[in-house]
């Protein structure tokens, strides 16, 4: 089976650019909703920011102006007027905080919101090649980096700009020649931080591709726990776990050793930065080209200039994780289902009768989706028709690869047909929206799968439509009643992951209430006795029959001695239909049922 283009997925190694515009217009997009707020949390920050120019000023009107004229009372006003500033800039910070954290928790809901009904609307054949580590770490920690960017990095990057613009302005205003000489260390400050976003972008880039293999690992490995006891593989797979956290490990400590080395640096070129202050601003106060207040005020001002720029380093490295997390996530998001839903569908009747027709279908599964790309089909049906009348039991019989899941996954659309149609009461299914189709047909499958939840809740699966006492008529008409009364909660018991409270069969008897709930005009059943022993498979087949009666029906099983009793019986063979006609006909033909027939019985002497 070939990738199509709703499988080539996004990899984790794949970085991105630092940067990209495209990618953060379309990220600021989320902010729409919520534009008055981010206009409030920029207001603050801008406003916070001027704050933190005030402190130095006024040291600079204190030591040039009060104290030399001993004006108490000045010196009182200026210290009021520096206290309240303090106050108000934390006042506003805080107020910011909320505002950011909470514009940032919206747009995480709304993201996890959009991927997940994505997810809900790609096809069965995405599922299948991509692992559910990794789309789980699209929605837990690709959106929590976006998160970040929102709470700590769009907003916060104005604070730090204006933050920057504001001392640079009140410097050269002050003295533009001592402002010039405490600037001539930047260049250095512009190497330490080149240097630092290289490193921390190739230290991010390991750190996500290790945690994606983390998931993956994790998802797999806890999955399939069971097969993992069951042939003693444990210190196995400990070994490998070591191996992939231990390289995660060293991705994070690379990363933290990059963070050691920047801080110090910024720190020792903002000390040159005062040494030189000092400097050039005591020869010119000795020479009376300055005050003691100005140099005072530029040492002030020096320091909190640095803060910012090891503020906007960081950031980088927000921005960084930022750019390759939504590249990730709108890639996900941009998928087109390979079975996409008509530009105008049409309705489903209410009244359906139920009539099935295959009309000369072929498919291939590596045509799936796919443009043409000159490779012969690898067809695994070839020109399969037939018809269901309403209310008919169609059983499909025949050997592994025949094709008698892929007849089922077509008439779901998990996929659509290359040639041919599928008909549902005379209408291509290809004219109905999914949603509808798949409304109109029940699927009992061989593999039953249950959510942790109630009974209750695994019969109507969250539909509010389906009142309690449909809930109980159909467990009781399947026999599933029962059991279930005997739960100590009874229809509130929960079931654990995927039903693992339940017996084989009490979760096949569940499914049928389920399934008799939703009422369903047509029934597919694949292989829905097969994984029962003898004892019960008794109340299946009652459980059957009442599920069956008044419907048409589709039953694909290996065991012929459950299809006897259907209307016909489909023989495929190698994405053909064989044979076609009653248990009795086809045994009478002596062809391939008859010799399928022969090999399962022959060991009971069955005639």
């Amino acid at each position: 089976m070939q990738p199509g283009p709703e499988l080539d997925f996004h990899e984790e190694e794949a970085l991105g650019k630092a940067y990209d515009a495209r990618l953060m217009r379309r990220l600021l997009r989320y902010l729409q909703p919520y534009r008055t707020k981010v206009a409030v949390a920029i207001a603050m920050l801008v406003a916070a920011s001027g704050l933190e120019l005030v402190g130095p000023y006024l040291t600079k009107v204190a030591i040039d102006t009060a104290i030399p004229s001993g004006d108490l009372q000045l010196i009182a006003i200026l210290a009021g007027i520096y206290t309240a500033a303090l106050v108000l800039a934390l006042f506003l910070t805080y107020a910011q905080t909320l505002v950011t954290t909470w514009i940032g928790q919206q747009v995480m809901y709304d993201l996890r919101t959009q991927i997940f009904g994505q997810l809900q609307r790609l096809s069965p054949r995405f599922f299948d090649r991509n692992p559910v580590g990794r789309l789980m770490t699209r929605l837990t920690s690709d959106v929590e980096v976006l998160n970040e960017l929102f709470t700590s990095g769009v907003v916060a990057v104005f604070g730090d700009v204006f933050t920057l613009l504001f001392i640079v302005g009140v410097m050269l205003a002050m003295d533009w020649k001592l402002a010039l000489v405490s600037f001539t260390v930047l260049p250095l400050v512009w190497f330490a931080a080149q240097w630092f976003r290289t490193n921390v972008r190739r230290a991010y880039r390991e750190i996500r591709v290790r945690l994606a293999r983390i998931n993956s690992f994790l998802q797999e490995r806890i999955t399939g726990m069971s097969v993992v006891q069951l042939f003693g593989g444990e210190e196995r797979e400990l070994d490998k776990f070591k191996a992939i956290n231990r390289d995660h490990l060293h991705a994070h400590l690379r990363s933290i050793t990059y963070y050691a080395l920047f801080w110090p640096i910024i720190e020792f070129v903002a000390a040159l930065a005062v040494a030189l202050v000092l400097w050039y601003g005591g020869l010119e106060v000795l020479g009376g080209a300055l005050t003691v207040g100005i140099v005072a005020a530029f040492l002030q001002y020096v320091r909190r200039f640095y803060r910012p720029i090891q503020d906007l380093s960081e950031k980088f490295n927000i921005l960084q994780g930022a750019m390759a997390s939504s590249e990730r996530i709108f890639r996900l998001l941009d998928m087109e289902s390979t079975v996409p839903d008509p530009a105008t569908p049409k309705a489903v009747p209410s009244l359906l009768r139920g009539e099935l027709e295959f009309r000369d279908v072929w498919f291939a599964y590596n045509k799936a989706g796919h443009k043409d790309d000159g490779s012969p089909p690898d067809w695994v049906l070839r020109g399969v028709s037939f018809r269901a009348r309403p209310g008919e039991r169609l059983a499909i019989v025949g050997h592994t690869g025949a094709g008698k899941t892929t007849l089922i996954n077509l008439l779901l659309r998990f996929y659509d047909v290359q040639q041919g149609a599928i008909l549902l009461d005379g209408s291509d299914i290809r004219e109905f929206q999914q949603r509808d189709l798949r409304r109109a047909i029940g699927l009992v499958l061989q593999d039953v799968y249950l959510f942790s939840g109630s009974a209750r809740f695994n019969i109507r699966l969250g539909n509010e439509g389906i009142s309690e006492e449909q809930v109980i008529a159909a467990a009781e008409r399947v026999g599933a009643d029962r059991f279930l009364r005997r739960l100590p909660q009874g229809y509130d018991q929960p079931l654990g992951e995927r039903g693992s409270s339940l017996s084989v069969g009490e979760r096949q008897l569940l499914s049928f209430a389920r399934a008799l709930a939703f009422d369903p005009r047509i029934l597919i059943l694949d292989e829905a006795t097969s994984s029962v022993d003898s004892e019960i498979e008794a109340q299946i087949q009652a459980a059957l029959e009442e599920l069956m009666r008044g419907r048409t029906s589709l039953v694909i099983a290996h065991r012929l001695s459950t299809v006897q009793n259907a209307d016909r019986i489909l023989v495929m063979h190698r994405g053909v239909l064989a044979e076609e006609g009653t248990h009795k006909e086809l045994l009478a033909r002596g062809e391939l049922y008859a010799r399928l027939y022969e090999l399962q019985f022959a060991s009971t002497g069955v005639a």
